[in-house]
């Protein structure tokens, strides 16, 4: 039996990536801008709280079950920095708001600092109901260095920046194909599928 529920993104990439994973669950995913869902806020300092909020905004607009991400960078030297606040890190320094920028100030601000070490967090949220009391909550994450000189033309955001040690690559060297094997949102798909298949309650 499929169950439909509403993706909290208007991300097709995101639609697309997910809708085949968890099609093995029976899950049939639609994007929440296709029925009618706003954006909802993003006002907390953490992953979770933010994909939490965003399920229960779309759960509650349409009565499905829904499923939300929120997803960053996180850097060692920078307690954890940008965070949340991955996708506008320079414009919240004054700057313009684009990968670009964001890769700009991040190596600034690691300038003279021997730590590079970083993770790539990504946390899913799935809830039955916008009142749902147990939310499956799933994350994932992928190690790697911030390097200063990119390298790589595939991939978006933080990735020709982000090395990745064991295979000498930074993500934006890497295809699509290999990316989406190894990459922090395809562990916690495969955290939350896993959950999906356990649950009884």
């Amino acid at each position: 039996m499929t169950q439909k529920v509403v993706l909290a993104s208007n991300n097709a990439g995101k639609l697309r990536e997910f809708s085949a994973i968890l099609a093995q669950a029976g899950i049939d995913m639609v994007a929440q801008g296709a029925l009618g869902v706003t954006e909802a806020e993003e006002p907390f300092s953490t992953f979770v709280e933010n994909a939490l909020a965003k399920a229960r905004h779309a759960s509650r607009l349409t009565g499905l079950p829904a499923l939300a991400d929120d997803s960053g960078l996180c850097v060692h030297a920078l307690n954890g920095a940008p965070g949340v606040y991955s996708a506008r890190y320079a414009a919240m320094a004054g700057g313009e708001k684009s990968d670009t920028a964001n890769n700009q100030h991040l190596v600034a601000q690691l300038d003279g600092k021997q730590d590079r070490s970083a993770c790539y967090v990504a946390l899913l949220v799935y809830v039955r109901s916008a009142e749902d009391p147990t939310p499956l909550i799933a994350e994932g994450r992928w190690n790697g260095e911030i390097v200063d000189v990119p390298s790589g033309e595939n991939g978006f955001g933080y990735d020709p920046h982000f090395f990745l040690p064991d295979l000498g690559k930074t993500v934006a060297q890497l295809s699509a194909a290999e990316k989406n094997a190894l990459s922090h949102r395809a562990k916690a798909l495969q955290t939350l599928l896993h959950g999906l298949h356990e649950r009884t309650v």
